[in-house]
Formats: structure tokens, sequence, C-alpha cells
């Protein structure tokens, strides 16, 4: 190869990489309009243009403020939910509660889930006096955008849902005001016979169960017959001991 064809060569190496950053910055720097970006193109100097007569929404579309967020069109929370609580949305918001709440709020709502038991965050018991004089939007907002260290359920929950969970809370604090008298009876003959029956129950032990301790340390062991040595005497038993066993 001659001289000059190396110079050439070398000189397209030393090239090629400038090209190709310069391809890069133009596919970063496109030429299109930013956000809000005015533009000499129409007589407004806005970019953004109305959307066309007869444009839908992809997907659903939220125009009903109340129902998608919890909040007035002046901001502030609804006092009521938008949705009728029929015993089916109680139903399904019972389940729900169940599945994506129970395990931090328990299942009475009292903030003594499972994983709070294993040392996460306490969250506030429904039956407060503060939360329930809180307006159906309130709770609505915080399943939606989350609260302290409770995460946002938006991607999880859908909007019906979400409310049929708002109902079910409100169920679950009347539970503790409400008087027997004002049940139907049906539900008054129910809760008569649960409460019989509750009564008749033994009293449970207070303490943990079997195999739970504290967070961070080791549950206490269960005392039970076969993990003796079963090399060793039963109680009581004033004989020889096992050969081989140290009685000193």
């Amino acid at each position: 190869m001659s001289t000059s064809s190396r110079v050439a060569a070398l000189a397209l190496a030393a090239a090629l990489p400038l090209a190709l950053a310069g391809c890069r910055q133009g596919m970063f720097d496109q030429a299109k309009y930013e956000p809000y970006e005015k533009s000499e193109l129409f007589d407004d100097g806005a970019s953004a243009r109305p959307l066309p007569e007869g444009t839908v929404a992809l997907g659903r579309l939220a125009d009903d403020p109340a129902f998608h967020s919890g909040m007035s069109a002046g901001g502030a929370f609804v006092a009521s939910s938008p949705v009728p609580w029929t015993r089916e949305v109680l139903a399904r918001g019972r389940q729900r509660f169940d599945v994506f709440c129970s395990p931090c709020h328990g299942r009475t709502g009292e903030g003594d889930g499972m994983i709070v038991r294993r040392g996460y965050k306490q969250p506030a018991s429904y039956h407060e006096e503060r939360l329930r004089g809180m307006p159906d939007g309130y709770f609505f907002d915080v399943v939606t955008r989350g609260y302290g260290v409770m995460p946002s359920y938006a991607q999880q929950v859908p909007v019906e849902d979400r409310w049929a969970i708002v109902g079910y809370v409100r169920a679950l604090q009347l539970s503790r005001t409400v008087r027997l008298a004002e049940l139907p009876a049906a539900e008054r003959a129910a809760a008569t016979r649960a409460l019989a029956e509750a009564e008749r129950r033994p009293a449970r032990a207070s303490g943990p169960r079997p195999g739970e301790g504290s967070v961070g340390a080791p549950a206490e062991p269960v005392p039970d017959a076969r993990r003796e040595d079963p090399a060793a005497p039963p109680a009581g038993d004033s004989g020889a001991p096992a050969e081989g066993r140290d009685v000193r």
C-alpha cells in the first residue's frame, strides 16, 4: 500500500468516530417541538394544538373528578362515595381488602397485620376518631397515591375496586358502634347466635403462639418430650442410669 493510501485510511479511521458521534447527537436532539415550546408556524404562537373535534380518549376517559380522584372540582375530598355501596360492592371490597390491605392493616382494621407483627411500621387504626371523621374521598386518595410508608395501589387496584375497599373500611368502622337492635332481623339473629357461641367457647391463653417470638430474637423452644435424650430414664425413675451416661 502506498504512503498516500495509508494516510487516507488513517484519516478515514479518525473521522469515523466523529461522524458516529454526530449521528448519535442528532438522534438525541431531533428537530421537534418540546412541550409548551413556542412555534412560529401558527398564528397563536403555540406548538401544542387543540384536539380535533370527535377525538376519543385512549382507554377510559377520566371525566368525573369525584369518581376518578376522590376530589371535587374545587380540590376538596368528596364527603360521600359516588359509588352506591350495595351488598355486592361491599363483598368485593372485603375480598380486595383482604388481598391488598390486611397484610398491614389487619383483617379488622386495627393496624396489626402480619407484616406489622414482623417489624413493618404500624399504620393507624381505622377505628381512631380522627379516621372515623375523614371523608370517603380521603381513603380513596390514600389508596390511589399512597401515604407515608404505604405505596400507591393505583396500578394494582382499579378505580371501582378502590371505592369498594373504601366502603368495606366504612363497614369495619360501623361494626364497632352499631347496636344489635339496629341490625335487620336475619343479621340480628345470626349475630346473636355468634355471640352465644363465643361465650361458650373457652378463653384462649394469652401470649405468642408456638414458634412466634419478638422480631429479631429467636423464639422460645416448644417443650416436647420427644426432644429429650432417648437414653434418659423416665421422670421419677431412681434406677441405674443408662450405660455411658454421665450423671455427675
